[in-house]
């Protein structure tokens, strides 16, 4: 029917999905696919071209958006001719959204219409465990609804608690499962922290620039943020003793390694003297470590070289198993825990045990270890190949970490745009670009001219054609 052979580790940076997607356009605009033609099942287009069926449905999905498909009942799909025709909405025009804050904190999770992901903050769908993960869903289809029909235990599913035991035993930090509380995510274990230990007008040091959901949380809950700037190796020490003699401040949030979004991780001195400067100010240090399983080299653990009574270590799997599971988790001293769980109870009751039993049945398949692997070197590829793009077009790298998700660059010349980097955003919005601009990682908003960079969206060179449009290369 069309032509088209997938390639993996794509040297433009396109995914599985964004290739089908071209594929399929294309055959519709030279007219092999004709409007009213029945498009293959989504598990037939999957197995004729070897991609997983995950893959395959967001391809769909977005040709759906974008008006060249339309979903009818029964999972089928058929062709639209893009512009005319009844079945097409009335408005035939895409319209970017509107960039800020908003959009990037909320409905850029539900927007599939981007097509280059470049500010992103995941995976993309198909660098996923899939096999790992259809497996567990099997295994857990098998368990009586009974044994899943209540709320669950107000500290989550316990033996995924006691995987997270083991996991941190690992790294030397002595805990055990009544000291970890699972949550929606790592950001809702975040809002749950801050709502246990910290009252409205209390002070707070975060680092700079900083995880924008954070930022947000602490500004809802009423909390006074105080910047640090984030050093190659940990937080500016100077800063910090100027904080601490000028406010009283309660707790410091910091990301030990792979920051999101400078990709730095500290180093055994950095860790040191921050955990010295927390005990001398009798301050609770906020550990957010969502990142440390596609390191490529040990790194320190703030919690193990501290304990659970001065750090409280938060973490998920949003980055090891997959975003949409929403399954996170705090370990701290029991009283907190018990204090923590509380909190979550008010806020929504117990998690989803049956996301938690999911993600339980992923760690116990022996797959993991493979697929990290991977992903890690995948991860590495993109790295080498994003920096060598940056810097041909002579931006400015802050720090070339060579794991993880993210890069802090900016362009090497001034931005002409009106609005700065944020202003740049919108306009790539109207190319179908999504960037992240370094204001939203800043708590006054300042713009240095800095972006977010996914290394695994960042390599089409329809961003770099974009950012020479622009001027910027």
């Amino acid at each position: 029917m069309i032509l088209f052979s997938p390639v993996r580790h794509s040297p433009d940076g396109l995914t599985l999905a964004d290739q089908a997607v071209n594929a399929i356009e294309q055959a519709i605009e030279a007219r092999v696919l004709r409007p009213g033609m029945t498009m293959p099942s989504i598990r037939r287009f999957a197995r004729d071209h070897q991609l997983s069926t995950f893959t395959v449905q967001v391809a769909y999905s977005r040709l759906v958006a974008r008006g060249f498909l339309q979903a009818r009942p029964g999972a089928e799909y058929r062709v639209v001719r893009p512009g005319s025709g009844p079945e097409r909405p009335v408005s035939t025009v895409w319209e970017a959204p509107r960039v800020g804050p908003a959009w990037l904190l909320s409905d850029v999770f539900a927007d599939h219409s981007i097509a280059i992901k470049a500010g992103c903050g995941w995976l993309p769908p198909d660098w996923h465990n899939e096999t790992g993960l259809q497996h567990a869903l099997r295994q857990l289809a098998r368990v009586p609804v009974g044994q899943m029909a209540s709320y669950g235990h107000p500290l989550g599913y316990r033996p995924l608690r006691e995987d997270v035991v083991r996991y941190l035993n690992g790294y030397g930090v002595e805990a055990d499962v009544e000291q970890v509380l699972l949550t929606h995510g790592a950001t809702q274990a975040l809002d749950i922290v801050t709502r246990t230990v910290l009252r409205p007008g209390e002070h707070v040091a975060v680092e700079v620039p900083c995880y924008a959901n954070l930022l947000q949380i602490l500004v809802l809950n009423g909390i006074v943020v105080h910047g640090v700037p984030r050093m190659a190796d940990g937080l500016h020490e100077a800063t910090l003793q100027q904080l601490a003699a000028a406010y009283p401040l309660r707790a410091v949030f910091v990301t030990s390694v792979l920051q999101n979004p400078t990709g730095t991780s500290f180093s055994m001195a950095g860790a040191f003297r921050l955990l010295q400067w927390a005990e001398r100010h009798d301050l609770i240090v906020v550990e957010d470590d969502v990142s440390r399983e596609l390191l490529l080299e040990p790194a320190p653990l703030l919690t193990a070289l501290a304990s659970t009574r001065r750090v409280v270590y938060v973490s998920g799997f949003a980055k090891s198993v997959m975003p949409s599971l929403r399954v996170g988790y705090l370990v701290g001293d029991e009283d907190l825990v018990r204090r923590c769980a509380q909190t979550k109870m008010s806020l929504g009751l117990t998690s989803a045990e049956i996301m938690e039993r999911t993600v339980h049945q992923v760690l116990r398949d022996g797959r993991q270890g493979a697929y990290l692997r991977d992903v890690r070197a995948r991860l590495g590829r993109a790295h080498d190949q994003v920096c060598q793009q940056l810097h041909e077009a002579r931006f400015e790298v802050s720090h070339e970490p060579g794991a993880g998700l993210f890069l802090w660059a900016r362009p090497g010349v001034p931005i002409r745009t009106p609005g700065g980097a944020v202003g740049l955003a919108a306009e790539a919005l109207q190319r179908s670009i999504w960037l992240a601009p370094g204001a939203y990682f800043y708590p006054d908003g300042r713009d240095e001219g800095w972006f977010r960079f996914n290394v695994a969206y960042s390599a089409s060179p329809t961003l770099w054609k974009f950012f020479a449009d622009a001027g910027l290369t």
